[in-house]
């Protein structure tokens, strides 16, 4: 079996992977996940590390160094590399902790908030560009929207379009597409002073995060309420193919809006010594796109609502 094959059998599916995902993304994940499991390295321990590789590129990205930058850039590829290799491993290893799941959600927002909060304090004492007037508390009030409002929930609707693509492609057992309501159910059968505070813990703000999630998506849950009325757990197998033939080409815009175009984007303003246009491009493009991408999905379920209503 080539190398791409076997990359390719650790995937869930080809569908929420474009080429740059395969080659450049997956391919050195898979290969860091074999050495590390002939060195015997759990999952967690390769998790850590990227957290904090990823979380030190981002004082290098403080200098208006190029050569510097440069480095930040290789570190930042580095740990997505590692991030990709952990789950990898855990699935080649079959070492799945609840803690490495909690970790692994919580990598990404360490590096961006450590990217964020040393582009802002490179910024804040220079000129906004075509005035004397330096950036000051503008550049953090903007990086703030930029990176907690709109970044937040581009990963997360995302992160939930691959999943429900996923759910309808594979089946719910293939797909994580969880509900905060049973969650939350979950989380309330559990005590605070007990040996499960820690998964409490977790389902807490796991709960929120899906929350955040569904309240994009109004339409998809009605449509879901209804298929489970309908079919219970049995959708049909021609009503699943068609979702997934018009739910597809949504996938490469999820790519987009979550880590590849973002970071590319990253590196040439930094290249070119303007870190605030990246912030533009968040706030403005990528914005766009995740619109365009609820909007499209959301007609996409009202489609399926009449389809099964009439």
């Amino acid at each position: 079996m080539s190398l791409i094959n076997k990359v390719r059998a650790t995937l869930k599916s080809q569908d929420t992977e474009g080429p740059f995902e395969l080659y450049v993304t997956r391919t050195p994940g898979y290969l860091w996940a074999c050495l590390f499991e002939w060195l015997g390295v759990h999952p967690v321990v390769v998790t850590l590390m990227s957290i904090a590789i990823g979380a030190a590129s981002g004082w290098f990205f403080y200098s208006e160094s190029l050569q510097m930058n440069i480095i930040g850039m290789a570190l930042l590829v580095w740990a997505n590399w590692y991030d990709c290799a952990d789950g990898q491993l855990a699935r080649m290893t079959g070492k799945r902790t609840l803690i490495g799941r909690i970790l692994d959600g919580f990598c990404g927002d360490v590096w961006f908030f450590s990217i964020y909060f040393f582009l802002c304090l490179r910024m804040q004492s220079q000129p906004i560009p075509g005035t004397n007037i330096e950036w000051g508390v503008w550049i953090w009030l903007l990086g703030a929207w930029a990176g907690l409002r709109c970044h937040g929930r581009q990963c997360a609707i995302g992160d939930y379009y691959r999943n429900i693509h996923l759910y309808f492609l594979l089946g719910a057992n293939k797909a994580e597409l969880d509900s905060s309501k049973k969650i939350k159910e979950e989380m309330r059968q559990m005590k605070w002073c007990s040996a499960d505070w820690f998964h409490k813990l977790y389902l807490y703000f796991y709960a929120r995060y899906t929350g955040s999630q569904e309240d994009q998506v109004k339409v998809f849950h009605k449509m879901m309420a209804l298929l489970d009325q309908k079919y219970g757990g049995n959708i049909p197998e021609e009503l699943r193919r068609n979702f997934c033939k018009e739910s597809k080409p949504l996938m490469p815009l999820t790519n987009i809006i979550t880590f590849d175009t973002r970071v590319i984007v990253l590196f040439v303003c930094i290249g070119f010594g303007v870190p605030w246009v990246y912030f533009l491009f968040e706030s403005i493009i990528l914005e766009a796109v995740r619109f365009y991408m609820i909007n499209r999905h959301e007609r996409l379920c009202q489609k399926v609502i009449d389809e099964v209503s009439g």
